[in-house]
């Protein structure tokens, strides 16, 4: 039998939503990239122009808004805000530029925390993030965590951006995959880090595929 609960954590970049949702669709799982609820609540400051730098604000909008998260049998998830579909509006360059900030903020995690818990309640759920095998699912069967280079994974985010028509350069992403490292590492609440009985893949030099194989054999106990 495999794990009900599994947790992917792992910097920007890592692969972790690719493999996280490719993983979920061969279990028969539910898939939840977290990190599209901090997107969320970036989206909701933006557009009623909250600053990022406002925690006790974009708390507040966590608390107020109707964030409903749906499977989808392509994507894996579709976000509602407030019955709104703003799931590709999440990935927004606007957005991009201020959920790292947003997420740093203790109140905003602290909202965040039972909706993200109530969907792993369900069990058979494969949840992605960056503090889900330490914070939101420390009782989690079984912990992952992606890592690679910065060059790497900034690679990685750039040609993602280009196969979506984005334009910015690979030494703009670099330092965007930079600047998220350092507040993601850094932040007093839940700072990225392993758990402590995490599994940690490097996916450095390895192929999709490979990478796949390597879950999997981790996945049934072939480690």
């Amino acid at each position: 039998m495999p794990p009900r609960t599994i947790a992917i954590d792992g910097p920007a970049g890592s692969g972790k939503s690719v493999i996280g949702l490719w993983l979920a669709r061969e279990l028969g799982y539910a898939f939840l990239d977290t990190g599209v609820l901090y997107r969320a609540i970036t989206w909701l400051a933006l557009r009623g122009g909250v600053p990022t730098s406002d925690g006790a604000a974009l708390a507040a909008a966590a608390a107020a808004a109707a964030i409903n998260v749906l499977p989808h049998p392509e994507r894996g998830y579709v976000v509602e805000i407030d019955g709104h579909d703003a799931t590709e509006e999440l990935f927004a360059p606007s957005v991009n530029a201020g959920v790292s900030t947003v997420a740093a903020h203790p109140g905003v995690r602290r909202e965040l925390l039972p909706l993200q818990r109530r969907i792993a309640e369900r069990g058979r759920v494969v949840m992605v993030g960056r503090d889900i095998g330490t914070v939101v699912l420390p009782e989690a069967e079984l912990k992952l965590y992606l890592d690679a280079s910065t060059d790497e994974r900034a690679r990685r985010r750039w040609e993602q951006e280009r196969q979506r028509g984005g334009t910015r350069s690979l030494e703009e992403v670099l330092a965007d995959v930079g600047q998220r490292d350092r507040l993601d590492s850094e932040r007093a609440t839940a700072p990225l880090r392993p758990a402590p009985d995490a599994t940690i893949v490097d996916t450095e030099r390895l192929g999709l595929e490979e990478e796949k194989r390597r879950i999997l054999e981790i996945v049934s106990g072939r480690t």
